[in-house]
């Protein structure tokens, strides 16, 4: 059975009638999670789990047309049993199940198979059909666990505070900043740009508790962070707003970190290897545990990860989607914010 097919404005439901996290206007839009580069503006009508809404309403629009629901709490679509399973890759990150005549296609968006206790954690899904990404499918990549990654930030932040320095983390707003709020709770006041307290407000309307912060702003003076711990967005890494920080030390947090030399391309003074993406041994546990005949292949090492897929004998396909580019979206996100 074809349930799902690829087209030019995104993943596509047969039966169903509508797109999932598609990258043109469409009439519906199933949306798995509020990165930028799976949740576009223009669509007619969003479809997307409780705690994604008000990320969609602060990130596209206040009057756009949105429904959610609970996770595993179902919806029929013009025939098709849609339901929302945790991804685990940022705050209402959503896998996306489709049931028709008893065959069952999953689309997985981004996910992450640890706990960073804040996601809801991840949940395999049993399916006859798997969409994966493969961000990082590739074995050199191995994360370690989040109290270790934890551990390090909070080793590097005393190491600051030690010479005089402010610890400037780099993460991306929605997902990346939160889990390194956790990862440095109550080892120092926290100020976070105002890109990611407005996020942060989102993500505390639907009952989520985050660690104690303060919001900053373009033209703050920004004395009063001095040797704390400050969190901004990548787009801002090269920015007049970075340079007016006294005695600052940055920090790069992203999984491209793992690979050495990976850090010469941005002007950061460390780097840590922690993502919102599962790394190569979670992706294919993942895949192996859904028991899925088919697997398609997105974003990311598509050509490793199938073909790998295929010689352990699991029928692997690529598929080429315009997921991949969430930094782009926060920068148009900050550009719009200083001109407000």
């Amino acid at each position: 059975m074809k349930l799902i097919e690829f087209t030019n404005k995104g993943l596509y439901c047969i039966p169903g009638k509508f797109y999932i996290d598609p990258w043109r206007p469409v009439d519906l839009a199933v949306i798995s999670h509020g990165h930028g580069d799976h949740a576009k503006w223009g669509m007619k009508k969003y479809l997307c789990h409780h705690f994604t809404k008000p990320i969609l309403k602060i990130r596209i629009g206040e009057d756009i047309e949105v429904q959610s629901v609970g996770y595993e709490d179902p919806v029929l679509i013009n025939g098709v049993k849609v339901s929302f399973h945790p991804a685990g890759h940022i705050v209402g990150s959503s896998q996306i199940r489709m049931e028709y005549k008893g065959y069952v296609t999953v689309f997985s968006g981004d996910y992450k198979v640890q706990d960073d206790e804040i996601s809801t954690p991840f949940e395999v899904v049993r399916c006859n059909e798997f969409i994966t990404e493969s961000t990082f499918g590739l074995p050199i990549y191995n994360w370690l666990t989040p109290q270790q990654y934890s551990e390090q930030l909070k080793v590097w932040v005393e190491s600051n505070r030690q010479q005089g320095k402010t610890s400037v983390f780099v993460g991306y707003s929605l997902g990346k900043a939160q889990r390194i709020m956790k990862s440095v709770e109550g080892f120092g006041k926290i100020f976070v740009h105002s890109s990611i307290g407005r996020l942060n407000e989102a993500i505390e309307s639907v009952g989520i508790d985050l660690p104690e912060y303060e919001t900053i702003l373009f033209n703050d003076d920004l004395k009063k962070v001095n040797q704390e711990i400050v969190i901004v967005p990548p787009a801002l890494l090269d920015s007049n707003m970075i340079r007016k920080i006294p005695n600052r030390a940055t920090g790069l947090c992203s999984g491209w970190m793992q690979v050495r030399g990976s850090r010469r391309w941005r002007s950061a003074d460390a780097g840590f290897a922690i993502s919102d993406h599962a790394d190569w041994n979670g992706l294919l546990d993942t895949v192996k545990a859904t028991g899925a005949e088919k697997v398609h292949v997105t974003h990311g090492q598509t050509a490793v990860f199938s073909k790998y897929l295929n010689e352990i004998g699991i029928e692997a396909f690529e598929a080429k989607t315009n997921f991949g580019d969430e930094e782009e979206s926060e920068k148009d996100e900050l550009n719009k914010e200083e001109t407000e």
